[in-house]
């Protein structure tokens, strides 16, 4: 009888556990859409890390806070370390949305998030396909207002277009677009190698994405 009250009583709060966490989703979509109100809301978004959230709210609340920190980085500075201790998270997902949060508030700045750029390109061996889509993309938007921060490690990402997930090999040759656009130099020794896989990979999007990067890197290189 006591096992049977045990499970009974756990199946409740499993159920009440859901209900709230569908009611702080719909919370955290509404207040997605209402950019007006996010600087006010900023401490409150935060406050679903460090709480016994489900990993939905958790990983909903980085997405968001990454959005936010865009937008505002000196309001999200004093969160930027609970954000961070993510990427090492047993969560695949909460990992994956550390890093998209990371790179969106290194974009705006990349001093509230250079103190952290170990733990980050770290990822790039993480055994998530996603995580490791995650972690270009980060790169990438850091690299946008901080190309220097990557040029000695374009061979990392030279690497990932031989990813074995179509998804990282697609993102890969982004970053060489990225920084080829202010970085022309630094992308220049690889050129060479990007035209072959812009014009032998199996893959239509790598070929277009190798092609694109090849092109605005030369462009830079002209003027």
């Amino acid at each position: 009888l006591l096992l049977e009250k045990f499970i009974i009583q756990n199946k409740e709060n499993n159920k009440m556990s859901t209900n709230a966490d569908i009611e702080i989703l719909n919370e955290l979509r509404e207040l997605t859409k209402d950019k007006e109100n996010w600087k006010a809301n900023i401490d409150d978004v935060a406050l679903k890390l460090n709480y016994d959230y489900s990993a939905d709210v958790k990983a909903k609340a980085l997405w968001l806070l990454g959005e936010m920190g865009l937008k505002y980085p000196r309001e999200i500075e004093s969160h930027v370390n609970d954000i961070a201790s993510y990427l090492e998270d047993d969560d695949s997902k909460l990992r994956e949305r550390s890093a998209n949060a990371i790179g969106r508030i290194g974009r705006a700045d990349k001093d509230l998030v250079i103190v952290h750029m170990d733990k980050l390109m770290k990822m790039k061996d993480d055994e998530s396909s996603n995580v490791r889509h995650a972690f270009i993309w980060a790169c990438e938007n850091i690299a946008t207002n901080a190309p220097d921060l990557f040029c000695d490690k374009l061979d990392i990402f030279f690497e990932m277009i031989s990813d074995s997930e179509d998804k990282v090999r697609i993102e890969a040759p982004e970053m060489f677009r990225v920084i080829g656009k202010t970085r022309p130099n630094c992308v220049g020794p690889y050129l060479k190698k990007l035209e072959y896989f812009a014009e032998n990979d199996e893959n239509r999007i790598v070929r277009i994405h190798s092609a694109g990067a090849i092109r605005i890197t030369k462009k830079a290189l002209e003027q």
